[in-house]
């Protein structure tokens, strides 16, 4: 029997990372539908880190709520078209579709349309950064490259690079620094 959970396990793991990162839809977190798109080009030279420095979440359900807050401030209050971000990762190790794949976001002024906008739920100068979340986000970028959104040499900017801000936190900030894309 314990054999057979293993072999379950693998193909279950293998399965996994041949399809890519498992990314919780907009519409079943509950997120409302973009106003307007603007379709986003392929082979983009660069991903920008950010934190949406509000309040972090471990649960899918919480992590939902703060979802639904963005886009509502987002959209509501910013006048924007949806939620800034092409994808977010929560403190439960879960990505959630923001814009999504091949939509400009609004992330990093100047930076939308050459780049895609991942960005991590709470405030990463107190909060700490898990490893679920560090291999879910490797596991978007890859699969961002792989299915050809960006270039497989594109650059890592955390948004303090491209913009005047703390942003992404520090916590997340000393992390991208170790990842191989990153750039000074």
């Amino acid at each position: 029997m314990a054999n057979k959970a293993l072999v379950l396990l693998a193909v279950f793991l293998f399965a996994q990372a041949a399809l890519g990162v498992n990314i919780i839809s907009k519409s079943q977190w509950g997120g409302r539908a973009a106003k307007s798109k603007t379709t986003l080009g392929s082979y983009l030279s660069y991903a920008v880190i950010h934190h949406t420095a509000g309040n972090y979440c471990t649960t899918q359900s919480a992590c939902q709520t703060q979802l639904k807050n963005i886009q509502n401030y987002h959209m509501d209050s910013l006048g924007w078209a949806d939620i800034g971000y092409n994808f977010l990762i929560g403190g439960d190790g879960n990505v959630y579709e923001g814009r999504g794949w091949n939509a400009v976001g609004a992330h990093a002024t100047n930076w939308n349309s050459k780049s895609i906008g991942i960005s991590f739920l709470g405030n990463y100068n107190s909060d700490k950064i898990t490893s679920a979340q560090i291999t879910a986000a490797k596991g978007l970028l890859a699969d961002a490259v792989s299915r050809g959104q960006i270039v497989s040499g594109y650059t890592l900017y955390g948004h303090r690079q491209v913009s005047a801000t703390e942003c992404p936190g520090t916590n997340i900030w000393n992390e991208i620094r170790t990842w191989s894309n990153w750039k000074a």
